[in-house]
This record gives structure tokens, sequence and C-alpha cells, in this order.
């Protein structure tokens, strides 16, 4: 824990290893998790519409945290005030930038680990 979920425009020039390698300490800073702890999954998206879908529309970058429940709304806050101030020095071109963090149920979240 915790899951980070980034959906981004496929053809957005980002990247993806410095904001992970930046993300995961900053989330460690915030909520008590460690950096072996954070797994992010990229997943570009070929496909997206911003706003009316004109040429100058921009591109579109979202960013979802999964966290055990348990952390204040403060400390959540704060967390989604970082990464976004974060995700803002990645990129240099015009995008729809969000940011959500979603508390999941200790009882009915399970970690596997490794199979195989």
């Amino acid at each position: 824990m915790p899951l980070i979920l980034v959906d981004y425009s496929s053809d957005l020039d980002f990247d993806h290893q410095g904001f992970a390698k930046e993300l995961h300490p900053m989330i460690t800073e915030v909520i008590d998790a460690t950096v072996a702890d954070c797994k992010t999954v990229f997943r570009p998206a070929a496909q997206y519409t911003v706003g009316d879908g004109g040429p100058d529309a921009g591109a579109v970058v979202l960013v979802q945290i999964k966290l055990l429940e348990g952390r204040s709304v403060e400390r959540r806050a704060e967390l989604t005030t970082r990464i976004a101030a974060l995700l803002q020095r990645y990129l240099s071109v015009p995008a729809a930038l969000a940011v959500e963090i979603t508390e999941l149920e200790r009882a009915t979240y399970r970690v596997l680990g490794r199979t195989g």
C-alpha cells in the first residue's frame, strides 16, 4: 500500500520514472508507508477528449492514490496538494490534471504479494 494509478494521454511527453521516483518518497513523508510499499501503474490512453476536443484542448493526466482507511482528511488533502504540484512540474504542455485520494476498507482489501 499505497496503490497509485496514473492515466495519461499517450502522446504526452511525460517522464514516468522520474515522477514515480519523486512521488514515492513524497507519499512516505505524509503518510505511514515506506517507498517499497508504493506501487505505481502508468496507463496511457490513446483516446481521450478534453473540452470540445479542439486542437488546443490539451492532454489529460489523472492520478489516483488508493490508501487503506484511517488517514485524516487533512493528511489526505496535504498529499493531494503536494502531488498536484509535483505533477505540474513534470508537464510542459497544457493538460487537464486531477489528483484523487481514496480510502480502501481494511476488512475487504487483500495484498497477495508476488505469486508464481
